[in-house]
């Protein structure tokens, strides 16, 4: 079965926030507080979704989602400008998220690369993202040829976590890894 990555349309928001709260709650039991994990509600993300791919934003955020003929919708990613001024990098993935069973299979690098290539043409060539710590995930980044270049410390769910960031000073080198578009 062949996934395509494309660029999202507003139509995508209900999958979207679907696979952002089964990620969620997947990726970060144990590392976040289960009462957030549960209030987690697919019509609120729906509904920032809709706005992301839809709303003023759209021109500076770019969302591409991971889809196949039998699953529909089985992974995201999110990005536009860095946000965290103290950096110097150009470009910063907001989220990036799949369905458990469709991880390590290529598709989270197929959605990166995609990503990558459309914030090189926006951005400029440096790329950020930031990861919790604890997170396994965070392997996939240095996989990818991510360097460590900061860490904080923020609060999601009322606790305190740190945060690792990944950076790509030069994203022609993701090139290398292979080209957006298909993924097995």
């Amino acid at each position: 079965m062949t996934t395509i990555i494309r660029v999202a349309a507003p139509a995508d928001a209900a999958a979207i926030a679907r696979v952002h709260v089964d990620s969620w709650r997947s990726t970060y039991a144990g590392l976040l507080p289960e009462r957030m994990l549960i209030k987690l509600s697919n019509a609120e993300h729906e509904s920032r979704w809709w706005g992301h791919v839809l709303g003023r934003h759209r021109r500076k955020q770019f969302v591409y989602v991971a889809e196949n003929d039998r699953d529909g919708v089985v992974g995201f990613v999110s990005g536009g400008p860095c946000r965290d001024r103290e950096l110097s990098y150009r470009g910063e993935i907001y989220a990036i998220y799949l369905l458990d069973e469709f991880h390590g299979v290529g598709i989270g690098r197929a959605l990166l690369l995609s990503l990558s290539d459309r914030l090189v043409r926006e951005r400029g060539p440096s790329l950020l993202v930031w990861v919790l710590s604890s997170n396994p995930s965070r392997y996939f980044y240095e996989s990818m040829g991510g360097k460590r270049v900061a860490t904080r410390v923020d609060r999601m769910g009322g606790v305190e976590v740190e945060e690792t960031a990944y950076g790509w000073e030069d994203t022609t080198e993701l090139a290398t890894l292979g080209r957006p578009g298909e993924a097995q």
